[in-house]
């Protein structure tokens, strides 16, 4: 009797890069930038890296952070050219732009190198690791507020849409202004790349985000927008809660016992200034949160404001308030520009100015005070 046939062993499904479509270039870089891991594309451009470029400057591109080498289109591309292939014509400058990309970010590596060479010298001195208070920032920050950008955008990858609401994640991880430089830089990378893609302006932003819909930049735009808003405003917050020296005359103390004012206000993401700041001062911005009005007192004293009670003295009559349709647009502009700016954005309001009483409760936020009119 003729033995049972044995079975051939079952094919092993292929994934990463082996189940890539290698009939079609634009099908394997949408392939690349929905299934392959970010190691997986590091994998592909490093040796690239080696083969192009001078042992030194090699070792000062690799030196950059890690999202500098997850560009799912250098990876399609350089694999593509890697297997024998041409790229398409709108594709002829590839390899001169990826190039200048990474000649780009030669400097800012070896700037991190010699960082490392000179904490390295120190620890060999010392034989214990000190960092600067900068470099623990930067290390605070990469860990915190950079990883929820990055977990945003893999978010976005997967076809989802949340938002991150970067004023409150700033509180979470006890971040100040300080920490708002790096963290704008990397949303506005977000913004141009999103924008010249939107409004066709750079051939690569519009080939990088092909797969996305114009309605989808145009939200990713917007939530970039607002949380380059929210890093405004977190800088507003900590200067309003700066600690200010308090004089020593008893009767500033004695003025602001009894001022009642919002200290913070969540839904608009503002801080109350030191109430003592008023004092003194001779122009001051108020928020009502529950009526959406704002308030500009001018001063018609030269020695400024003084409190009384729950009430703000020495009132110029020109002084207004007026209802806002969109308050976080006009508070960011309160909090940062000039009086002169102030009023001609105010002019553009289209509801009517009213005369003001100079009286302060539990749901206004103290915006700003200005020493000069």
């Amino acid at each position: 009797m003729a033995g049972k046939m044995r079975k051939k062993p079952r094919a092993r499904a292929k994934t990463g890069i082996l189940a890539a479509p290698l009939d079609d270039f634009y099908k394997m870089k949408f392939y690349f930038h929905y299934e392959i891991s970010t190691k997986e594309l590091f994998e592909i451009i490093k040796p690239w890296i080696k083969e192009n470029f001078s042992k030194e400057d090699t070792k000062a591109i690799l030196a950059n952070p890690d999202y500098h080498f997850s560009f799912s289109h250098h990876a399609a591309g350089i694999y593509w050219l890697k297997i024998g292939n041409t790229l398409p014509n709108e594709y002829s400058k590839f390899i001169e732009n990826i190039t200048q990309y990474f000649k780009d970010i030669i400097s800012n590596g070896k700037a991190i190198l010699a960082e490392k060479e000179l904490i390295a010298v120190a620890a060999a001195e010392s034989n214990v690791i000190v960092l600067s208070p900068q470099q623990r920032l930067a290390e605070k920050i990469n860990n915190t507020i950079i990883r929820d950008l990055e977990d945003l955008e893999q978010a976005w990858m997967n076809n989802e849409k949340p938002n991150l609401d970067v004023y409150a994640q700033f509180k979470k991880h006890g971040l100040t202004g300080a920490a708002t430089a790096p963290v704008k830089s990397h949303i506005e990378n977000w913004l141009l790349e999103y924008s010249d893609a939107y409004y066709g302006r750079c051939e690569q932003a519009i080939e990088a985000y092909s797969h996305l819909t114009a309605p989808e930049l145009k939200r990713r735009i917007k939530v970039c927008e607002e949380m380059i808003l929210d890093l405004d405003k977190v800088k507003s917050a900590t200067k309003a809660i700066r600690k200010t020296k308090t004089p020593k005359i008893k009767s500033l103390d004695k003025q602001i016992s009894k001022l009642k004012y919002c200290k913070e206000n969540l839904e608009y993401k503002l801080v109350s200034i030191q109430p003592i700041k008023i004092i003194g001062a001779m122009r001051l911005y108020v928020f009502n949160t529950k009526t959406k009005e704002i308030f500009e007192y001018v001063s018609s004293s030269t020695k400024g404001f003084e409190i009384k009670g729950t009430t703000i003295l020495n009132v110029l009559d020109e002084s207004r308030r007026t209802r806002l349709r969109k308050p976080n647009e006009f508070l960011s502009i309160v909090q940062t520009k000039s009086a002169r700016q102030i009023d001609n954005e105010w002019k553009k309001l289209t509801t009517k100015s009213n005369q003001v009483n100079g009286r302060i409760n539990q749901d206004c936020i103290l915006v700003r005070s200005m020493e000069s009119l």
